[in-house]
């Protein structure tokens, strides 16, 4: 277990202290109270982010298992920088400046000095934040179900009628032009366009990871156990890198389309950017942990509809980003609760499901 998550809970240590030395020494009500008030809400703030996100870990993990040592490695170093600096501290700060026609150290300077401010300039996309993020997390969604080769079926009554839509060409990008379409009629006419825009821009990004993805080789042949085979002249493995490559951008969009929902989320909790960017930090990296522990324990093989749950869950968030577009608040807690419970659902399905399997073979 340390294996695993020895390095997170090292890091939730580090960032803690910096979350108490942030609150005893800023801000107005700087002292022992804001310390512990400080320390409070990060640590609030990375149990939501772990809570939003383990559907995440789940699918990280479906796509991580036929990966190599190397790929491992650069998705949990590399990957983890891109996540906790790039999603959640620069992607908020370029949309506000670029919406806010602002230079980025302005916005730097407004999210440590008027993060009220700051909040509420990114809040006022979050209709066009929501359309990119929900569009990207139904295609993900979608393709997981519409697969006509798919012989594993959980709620058999639903998902043997999707795999039979897999034979229309291009029904989840439809499907997903339908329900930002749908979106779009429901929100003010000066903000409809950006908002399609904003969507089809992650409908266009999803297909275009899959593109390179392809491009550079698709996904490696695995074996039962999950292990690369396929060997090129000169006795390499082949695709084990050009996958990883496209893969890693993939699984950098899905968790930046996460984010989305935890950065929105958290702002409504507080709205210190640098204890928003903490707390979500030590989530997204218990989440990193959490799905190089799924790979490595092979627990994706042990209970067969977890990664259904998972692609339901992230189904349901999809809708609830998609709907959060509109006006309609869904709080981040029953969000978080739909994920886990979906988790926890499939589980107690896969358990039931391999005693069944013992009983018959019996």
């Amino acid at each position: 277990m340390m294996k695993h998550f020895g390095f997170s809970i090292f890091f939730t240590i580090v960032c803690l202290a910096i979350s108490a030395y942030w609150g005893f020494t800023h801000g107005p009500n700087a002292g022992l109270q804001a310390m512990f008030t400080a320390l409070t809400i990060t640590a609030i703030l990375a149990v939501m982010e772990v809570s939003l996100s383990f559907d995440n870990a789940v699918v990280n993990a479906s796509v991580l298992r036929g990966w190599d040592h190397f790929w491992k490695m650069i998705f949990l170093t590399v990957g983890i920088v891109i996540a906790v600096f790039g999603m959640r501290l620069i992607f908020p700060i370029v949309i506000v400046a670029v919406t806010a026609d602002m230079g980025a150290m302005e916005v730097v300077q407004l999210a440590l000095n008027n993060p009220i401010e700051y909040s509420a300039k990114l809040m006022a996309h979050h209709a066009e934040i929501a359309a990119f993020g929900g569009a990207f997390l139904l295609l993900v969604f979608l393709n997981f179900f519409l697969d006509e080769g798919k012989d594993t079926h959980w709620f058999r009554w639903l998902e043997r009628r999707l795999a039979n839509l897999a034979n229309v060409p291009a029904m989840s990008v439809f499907i997903a032009l339908i329900a930002l379409l749908v979106m779009a009629a429901n929100i003010a006419e000066e903000t409809r366009l950006a908002v399609v825009m904003a969507g089809i821009w992650g409908i266009v990004i999803y297909i275009g990871v899959q593109v390179l993805s392809h491009l550079l080789g698709g996904e490696p042949e695995v074996d039962e156990n999950g292990n690369a085979v396929g060997h090129d002249a000169n006795g390499a493995p082949t695709g084990v890198i050009k996958a990883g490559f496209g893969g890693f951008l993939y699984l950098e969009v899905l968790d930046a389309s996460f984010s989305f929902d935890g950065v929105i989320g958290a702002f409504a909790i507080t709205s210190d950017v640098v204890i928003i960017m903490l707390g979500l930090a030590i989530g997204a990296m218990f989440v990193r942990s959490m799905t190089i522990y799924l790979v490595d324990k092979g627990t994706l093989d042990a209970y067969i509809f977890l990664e259904h749950g998972a692609h339901y869950a992230i189904g349901a968030l999809a809708f609830i980003m998609l709907a959060s577009g509109t006006g309609v608040h869904v709080p981040e807690v029953v969000t978080g609760l739909i994920g886990v419970a979906f988790i926890v659902w499939a589980v107690i399905a896969s358990i039931q499901y391999k005693k069944r399997q013992q009983q018959l073979g019996g």
